[in-house]
């Protein structure tokens, strides 16, 4: 069975997943594509040669029989209408954070998925199977530091753009911290407070940088996360989990070790892209296999993209406030009662 894709979305992102269906992975094959600038939709249906029909509008595309699948990589706020539509069309669909940009819109997904009945939805939540975070997941399910206590994580850029502001450091930054933790010890979250540290200065004046968000789940594990976007050295990110018997760090990213000039040294990645490349790829191979072999994805999913949306507006909250804020999430569905996604 092949999986036939249609496309949403044909910026940056978009090509990119276009590229490696087409390229890279098996099983899967681009029938359809569109965008709001059709000539971006032309350009990269020539650029890659595919055999796609280009339509006006994703609900041309959704309507098209030949469509199994939508994948959506467009702007933001446009996924929820796209994701709802696809779902109530009964196709399946792989969207690129955010699921919607609020949690009320992730609930209108959830809802529609329920009324489907039958789980259609995956979120780009890569991480999740990043080898690194795998082995992390590994360690804690199989007990082998016991309860973790305390987590320790850093999500570090070398630089940003003057468009980047302080709340875009939780929707844009800690956004993949908020899924990954939370799936690492399957704990749901209960409060964040953010603590503003002396201002780097490389950071302009629209930015407070760096932020370190202290968030409690309701078992009682406490995650400190630091986001720094203008640390200058280098795309650093750092997970350290502190268990009863034990410390599990994940590992770092590899790099040759030089010898040279009386230094030791290795070298530091500056791009988000080459240090996630292999989870991008693994995570739509995945959604791909499991739908071929299950008839449903069984990565991250709606009531994950609402878990995360939940969080971040309290995190965002919480940066505006200085306090303690509470997070709230309504009681999970039965329809999402299975642990989902554990190994890669």
């Amino acid at each position: 069975m092949t999986l036939r894709f249609g496309v949403v979305g044909t910026g940056a992102i978009g090509r990119e997943h276009i590229d490696r269906i087409t390229n890279k992975l098996s099983g899967g094959k681009i029938v359809a594509v569109t965008d709001v600038n059709l000539d971006s939709a032309k350009q990269t249906v020539e650029k890659h040669q595919l055999d796609a029909v280009i339509y006006p509008d994703d609900k041309a595309l959704i309507a098209d029989e030949n469509v199994d699948a939508v994948l959506v990589t467009s702007w933001g706020p446009a996924h929820e209408a796209t994701v709802v539509a696809a779902v109530e069309a009964g196709k399946y669909v792989f969207c690129e954070k955010p699921l919607a940009t609020t949690a009320a819109g992730c609930m209108r997904i959830v809802n529609a998925e329920m009324k489907r009945g039958k789980k259609l939805v995956q979120v780009g939540f890569m991480r999740r199977y990043d080898s690194g975070y795998v082995q992390l997941k590994q360690v804690i399910d199989n007990n082998e530091i016991g309860e973790p206590l305390m987590i320790r994580a850093a999500h570090r850029n070398p630089t940003v753009g003057e468009n980047y502001t302080t709340d875009m450091a939780v929707t844009d930054t800690l956004i993949h911290e908020i899924d990954v933790l939370h799936w690492l010890v399957n704990d749901d979250y209960k409060s964040v407070q953010v603590v503003f540290p002396k201002k780097t200065k490389n950071a302009h004046d629209k930015l407070q940088d760096p932020q370190l968000f202290t968030i409690e789940t309701n078992s009682g594990i406490v995650m400190n996360v630091e986001v720094f976007v203008n640390c200058k050295y280098g795309y650093d990110i750092q997970c350290e989990v502190i268990g009863e018997d034990g410390i599990v760090k994940l590992p770092e990213f590899p790099s040759v070790v030089m010898r040279k000039n009386e230094k030791l040294s290795t070298s530091i990645l500056n791009d988000w892209k080459y240090r996630f490349m292999d989870a991008y790829n693994v995570e739509i191979q995945d959604f791909i296999d499991s739908i071929t072999k299950t008839g449903e994805p069984q990565g991250p999913t709606a009531w994950d993209g609402y878990i995360a949306a939940v969080t971040s507006d309290s995190c965002v909250k919480a940066q505006q406030t200085g306090e303690k804020e509470a997070i709230t999430l309504q009681e999970r569905p039965a329809f999402y009662s299975e642990k989902g996604l554990q190994t890669v």
